[in-house]
């Protein structure tokens, strides 16, 4: 490259510059230049896992589900199909005010949601395994039989 003029060179030295920087380095430096961070706000919303557990639902079964929280008042997010943290969220408080569950509102699928939901199962859906907190085939299958009922009441 020819550089003949003061215009040339500046391209030149613009363009390492740009080289140096992208490849993190500069005159036999080796810095890595990093972003800083964000600035963060105290009112945005934490950003969080959105764990799906469907417990063996098909998508349907589980929009008939959560359409069936959300007609009686709890909030499941997006009626997607797909059971995350606000649909388990919407489980646990509907169990909660039945008295089927008491520990945190969560959406956390652990052994206790499992023993409420078995409970209710129970009562309704025909489970008759043991409250025992594990999700088996069972509970599995009552669950769908309760998922079905839903998909087939909202036309899923």
């Amino acid at each position: 490259m020819i550089m003949s003029s003061p215009r040339n060179w500046r391209r030149a030295a613009a363009a390492t510059a740009v080289a140096a920087v992208a490849f993190g380095t500069f005159a036999g430096t080796s810095t890595v230049a990093v972003a800083a961070p964000a600035p963060t706000s105290s009112t945005a919303a934490p950003i969080t896992a959105q764990a799906v557990e469907n417990l063996g639902l098909t998508v349907r079964q589980a929009k008939g589900v959560q359409h069936r929280s959300r007609a009686f008042g709890y909030n499941p997010g997006t009626i997607d199909g797909y059971l995350g943290t606000n649909s388990w969220k919407a489980i646990q408080s509907s169990l909660k005010k039945h008295g089927r569950y008491s520990g945190a509102i969560d959406g956390i699928v652990g052994p206790e949601t499992i023993k409420g939901l078995q409970s209710a199962l129970k009562e309704f859906w025909g489970y008759t395994g043991a409250i025992d907190g594990i999700a088996g085939e069972g509970t599995r299958a009552a669950f769908a039989r309760y998922g079905s009922w839903c998909a087939d009441l909202y036309g899923y």
